[in-house]
Formats: C-alpha cells, structure tokens, sequence
C-alpha cells in the first residue's frame, strides 16, 4: 500500500530502496538521524527480491538467495532478529559432464581435493595451497573493500590515513610478494588457474565463479581480479558463498527494512523521485513525479550514476568533465534469467539416484575453459551465444516452501546475453531463449524437457525496464580494473561523494562494487557521518 508522505524536512533522504540503498538508511538512522527511503516500486529490494512468478511458486527474481551480505553488516544491524534466517548448503558446486562424470566442490577443503583427486592427483595436491595463495590476496581486497578510498591522484593531506589505510594490508605482503599479486590482478582468470591446476573441468569450475558480475570471457585480462573479488566477499572463505537464505533474496531486503524501520526511518514506497534539488551546488531535497517535494540536508542516492546524474539532476549544476565521465562508464550487461517450473527434479547423467544431496549448491554448466570462452565470444559481435555457460540453482531443495508440496523450482543465470544485440530484438528472442536453456540443461540430464511444466524468460531489456538496470547491468558498471577501487565510480568520487555538495552515493557503482553484500551502503553510511558528524 501507498505510503502517505508527509511534509515533514529529513536529516537524510535515501533514493533508491535496494539492500544498499535499506542498509545506508539503517546505520544512518541508527546514529539517530532522521531518514526516509524513497522506493519507486510497490516493494523494496531491488536485484535481491522475491517474486511470485506463477501462483504458489516464489522465485529470487535476479540473483539466488546465496548469503552473501557481509558478516559485518549482519552483526551491526541484528538482521537475524528481523526474519534472516540462513542455512548452509553443502555441496557448493556440481559441475556436470555429458558423459556422465561430475566435479563436486564442497565447502571443506580437504574433501574437495579428494575429489579432485579422481581427475587429478597433481590437482588434488595443488588446491589447498591453491586455496591458502588466493584467500592471503583476497583478504587484502576484503580489507580494503571496507573503507572510503581516497581520491588518487587528487589526495591531500587530510586523505593520508585513507592512503595508509589502502597501502598497508598490501605492504604487509612483504616486498616479494607485492608484484606477484600485482601480477595476479591483471590476468585472464584462465592463466593464473593454469598456472595451478591440469585438468580442465577443475578450472572450469573455479573460473566459472569469476564470470558471474561481469562481461568478459575467462580468457580475457582483469578477470583474475573478478575472481579476487568475488573471494574476498565470500562469507566460506572460498571463491563463492555458499549458504541459502530461507525465503530467497527478498527475505534478506525485508530483514534489512525491518532493521532501518526499527531504527526510526521511514520507508515509503510508490514514491518516484524525478529531481534531485540542487541550489548553490548543494542539495536540499528531492521532487517526486506526482509533484511534491520533500526537503532534506543529505540526499543518499542508491541509483546508478546514469539515473543519478544524467536524469534527475539539472545538466547545469555539473561540471562537463563530470558529465563526460559518467556518460563514458561501461556497463555492458550479458546476463538472462530463467525460472522453471519442475514437476520432478531431473535426473543428471551419473547421479545415481542422490540428486537431492548434490544439486543443493550452484550447478555449473561449463565443462571446459574453452567452452567458456565459447560462451562470451559471441557477445563481442552482439549475437546471442548458442552455447551458454549456466549457473543453476533450485532453491526448493533448500526451501521447499517456495513452490507447492511436492513440485520444484529452478533458477537459471545465463552467461552471456548481449543487451545490445546486433540483430533481432529481445522481446521477439524470450521464447527461444528459453528454448536454448531447456536444451542445454537436456544435455546433462535428459529427462529435463520432460520435467518443466512453465517457464518466465528475464532479457537484459526486462533487467533494465523493469528492474531499472541500465543495460541489464546489476553492478552499475562493469567490475573491471579501470572501472574500481578509486575509479569507481568515476575518478575523482571514490569516497561516496559526488560533485553535488551533501550529494552522497551508495549504490552498487561505488567501491567494491556489486554483489549483495551491503559493503557500499555500510560505507556510505560511515562517510555522511565521518563528513557531517
């Protein structure tokens, strides 16, 4: 239901009502300010919802309802007193084979080399160590994903704790290992795997991990940090979290309203910002499409940097050099989503008869590195790839409540779908998008066809015009090397300001980034009250 908006002036207005826009608010409103969230749709959460896709079957519309919010931000906002309620999934990944072989990943180290082991024993033996490299890089990147950065090349003398601050986890590397990490960052994630491991399904299905937030092929340089990247916010210690949220995403948007809500803000949805109020290069509110304007001394946007700032700010509060930066971020989305329907759970070639034990985690279809790269080639001439690489999950194991007794629910990432497509358009293309995922999951486990009884197709335009994504991009912007840490989101903006006095950013274009952890908000928070006391 409509929220009734008052006339009332708010210490802080928060635009956007996705988890980091809902965790900014709640910290903000925690140290006793007086904030209002401004939702444009019926309901908050943006990319973590929870949707009824057909009746009785509730799906995690845009990305699965794996615990990934960080620890930190769980603990500071007590989001278990507010419905979170997290289970451990234990395998974390099954990766299967046409001819009937599969590569479980589990959250124990150990047994992960022991299996390993059957493709592999030099493999085997690589992969703890393999392990303990990557976590000593990723904590560093986790280190530094917690704090403003300062603005390089910009920085003054008020910004060398900041530069302390980033250059000492990396410093404490030692003098050695400060290039070899370096060094690490810029590779295409299928040489530094290379470089470890022999056998192809077991880098296929590490590298695949790396893959999810970005538009790139594994062969491709930078994507080694995505995967550093995609570590470092692991809440397993692991290149992927594992973990399943009961209820599905939505269930971890509504715990965190519940915590900002019991804190005192207020959050109204159905309320449309469509200007953010600029005089004398400082902001004093915000007008809403109805026409009303609610003031305020911060304004918090959650919205990424095209909506923010090429939407709903007059053009002639901003400096063109800003203009030209934000116009130049990439965003490049290349993902679909697919829901299914399932009568019965499909049987996969090999399993024999244990699917419920070992479909729990992620399903990962992307045999080898090169088919991987398959998967991405295409999108560079915007073609649709005919032989996708998909991340698949089925929630109802998990959490049978989501669809009714004894049917099932399976949620589908399809890398890669080009946004911009070079012929055709993605309206026309849903249904035999569909189709090419019904065929490629029949690949493994022939009886699928058989199995689905209803399908929902999200196109990156749906991403985009439903779920305000620009380009289908849910990170807001490529996670690449020039596109973070203290060019995110553009140069000269890296502690959550803008060039908008009292204009602050927490959505998932500022450091580190995507990802449903709540990092960004959680600093932006800390920023407004380090700046206004």
């Amino acid at each position: 239901m409509r929220g009734k908006i008052m006339s009332d002036t708010y210490d802080v207005i928060v635009v956007g009502g996705g988890h980091n826009g809902l965790t900014a608010a709640a910290y903000l409103a925690k140290s006793g300010r007086k904030v209002a969230v401004l939702e444009k749709k019926q309901m908050v959460g943006g990319i973590a919802v929870t949707e009824e896709i057909f009746p009785g079957f509730k799906a995690s519309s845009l990305v699965d309802g794996s615990d990934s919010i960080s620890p930190e931000v769980k603990a500071d906002l007590k989001l278990a007193d507010f419905g979170l309620d997290i289970s451990p999934t234990d395998p974390l990944i099954y990766t299967p084979q046409k001819k009937g072989k599969h590569l479980t990943i589990w959250n124990d180290v150990k047994r992960s080399a022991e299996e390993i082991s059957r493709f592999s024993q030099a493999d085997a033996s690589a992969y703890p160590a393999f392990i303990k490299e990557m976590r000593s890089i990723a904590r560093i990147i986790a280190r530094l994903n917690k704090t403003a950065l300062p603005d390089m090349p910009d920085a003054g003398f008020m910004d060398l704790p900041k530069m302390f601050n980033f250059v000492k986890p990396v410093y404490a590397l030692g003098w050695k290992k400060m290039p070899h990490m370096l060094r690490i960052l810029s590779l295409p994630v299928s040489d530094l795997l290379s470089e470890w491991f022999e056998s192809d399904i077991v880098k296929a299905a590490i590298a695949a991990s790396a893959l999810n937030n970005i538009s790139l092929g594994p062969q491709e340089s930078g994507t080694a940090f995505a995967f550093l990247q995609n570590f470092s916010t692991s809440n397993n210690g692991l290149f992927r979290s594992g973990g399943f949220i009961k209820g599905g995403a939505g269930s971890l948007s509504r715990a965190l309203a519940g915590a900002a809500k019991s804190y005192g803000a207020r959050i109204i949805t159905q309320a449309q910002v469509s200007e953010i109020k600029v005089e004398k290069g400082r902001t004093s509110g915000v007008v809403l499409t109805d026409g009303r304007t609610i003031a305020a001394d911060i304004i918090v946007s959650a919205l990424d940097m095209r909506t923010t700032f090429l939407q709903l700010i007059n053009s002639g509060h901003l400096d063109q050099t800003v203009l030209e930066k934000v116009k130049h971020i990439t965003y490049n989305g290349t993902m679909a989503r697919v829901h299914f329907v399932l009568d019965a759970l499909p049987s996969f070639t090999g399993l024999a008869g244990n699917e419920a034990e070992l479909l729990r985690g992620h399903i990962q279809i992307a045999p080898t590195i090169i088919d991987l790269q398959k998967a991405f080639d295409p999108v560079k001439y915007g073609q649709v790839s005919k032989d996708p690489y998909l991340d698949i999950q089925i929630p109802t194991l998990n959490d049978p409540a989501l669809a009714p007794e004894g049917k099932h629910l399976m949620s589908v990432t399809v890398k890669y779908m080009p946004y911009h497509l070079r012929e055709g358009n993605w309206d026309d293309l849903k249904d035999a998008l569909g189709q090419l995922v019904i065929k490629t999951i029949t690949g493994y486990a022939p009886d699928f066809a058989q199995c689905v009884q209803q399908t929902c197709v999200i196109t990156p335009l749906d991403m985009e015009t439903r779920y305000n994504l620009p380009e289908g991009s849910l990170v807001h912007g490529d996670i690449s090397l020039d596109q973070s840490f203290w060019m995110r989101p553009i140069p000269g903006y890296a502690k959550y300001n803008s060039p908008i006095k009292k204009l602050y950013l927490c959505g998932a274009a500022t450091h580190p980034g995507g990802g449903v952890t709540g990092i960004n908000g959680a600093n932006a928070a800390r920023q407004v009250l380090k700046d206004r006391g």
